[in-house]
C-alpha cells in the first residue's frame, strides 16, 4: 500500500533515539512528509546538528530515556514548542556485546532492561495521558527487533529486553484503544547503524558480519530508510485501522 506525499503535514511527532541510526531516518522521513519532530537523544550534540540541518520544524532535546524528569519534560517542551503531540516513535535502545548469559553481569541486566524496556514504559506513560487531553487519538510505535521473535545466541539478555515489548505493546493497544491511540511495534533485523559494531563484537567483527548477512533471506541487513518507512506507514491514514501489531521489517528473517 502506498503512502501518500506529505502524510504527516501538520502533524507533532517525537522519535526518542532520533540523534542516529534508525532514529535519524526516521526523522528525517518525518519531516520530509510534513511532521513538525522533536529529537529526543541524550547526544544532544549530534542532535543539535541533526535539527539545524532540518530546519524551523525540528527541535533538539536532550533526554536520558531511562529518567522520569526527563521524559516529562520532552512530553511537556513538544506541547510548548508545537502545541500538540500525534506520535511518540519509542526508538531509543543500546545493544551488547555478544557474551553467554552465565558470563553476563547484573549491572548489564538492568542497564538493558532500563534503556531497552522501563524507557518505553515511561514514554507511553507519560504521552497517555496528552493524547487523551486532546480528544483525537494518537499513535505510539516501539522499535522492538526480530530478537524478541527470532533470537541470537550469546544476546539472550538483549533479546529479553525487545521480547518483553511484544506482550507490553500488545496489551497496551487493548487498554488504549477506546481513546483511538495506536499502538504498534516494528521488528527489524539488525540494522547498517552505528550499534551494529556492539552486536558483531570484538572477536571477529568482519566475520561476524557476514553471519549476521548470511542468515538475512533478502541479502541485507536493514537500513535506517526501511524502519523510516514502515514507520511512515504506521503513523499515516493508511494504517488507521492497525493496532496491537509486530511488523517485522527483516528481509525475511523470521520465516
Amino acid at each position: 500500500m502506498s503512502v501518500r506525499s506529505h502524510s504527516l503535514k501538520n502533524r507533532v511527532a517525537i522519535v526518542t533515539g532520533g540523534a542516529s541510526g534508525f532514529g535519524k531516518g526516521i526523522v528525517e522521513r518525518y519531516i520530509k512528509e510534513g511532521a513538525k519532530v522533536l529529537i529526543a537523544d541524550i547526544d544532544i550534540e549530534s542532535s543539535d546538528e541533526l535539527a539545524g540541518k532540518l530546519g524551523n520544524n525540528a527541535m533538539a532535546l536532550k533526554v536520558d530515556v531511562t529518567k522520569t524528569l526527563d521524559i516529562e519534560k520532552m512530553v511537556k517542551e513538544a506541547v510548548l514548542k508545537f502545541s500538540k503531540i500525534d506520535i511518540l516513535v519509542q526508538n531509543a535502545a543500546i545493544g551488547m556485546k555478544p557474551r553467554m548469559l552465565k558470563d553476563s553481569s547484573e549491572e548489564l541486566f538492568d542497564k538493558l532492561f532500563d534503556t531497552n524496556v522501563k524507557s518505553i514504559f515511561l514514554g507511553a506513560k507519560n504521552i497517555i495521558p496528552q493524547f487523551i487531553s486532546q480528544k483525537t487519538g494518537g499513535n505510539i510505535i516501539n522499535v522492538v527487533s526480530t530478537a524478541a521473535i527470532r533470537p541470537r545466541p550469546g544476546l539472550a539478555l538483549y533479546n529479553a529486553t525487545k521480547g518483553a515489548l511484544v506482550p507490553l505493546t500488545k496489551a497496551l493497544a487493548l487498554e488504549v484503544a477506546e481513546h483511538k491511540i495506536r499502538v504498534n511495534g516494528i521488528c527489524p533485523v539488525a540494522g547498517e547503524t552505528p550499534m551494529l559494531k556492539d552486536f558483531l563484537g570484538d572477536k571477529d567483527p568482519q566475520n561476524a558480519y557476514k553471519v549476521f548477512k548470511s542468515t538475512v533471506p533478502l541479502g541485507r541487513l536493514a537500513e535506517p530508510k526501511d524502519v523510516a518507512n514502515a514507520c511512515l506507514f504506521l503513523s499515516s491514514e493508511e494504517s488507521n485501522f492497525i493496532t496491537g501489531v509486530m511488523l517485522e521489517v527483516d528481509g525475511g528473517r523470521t520465516i
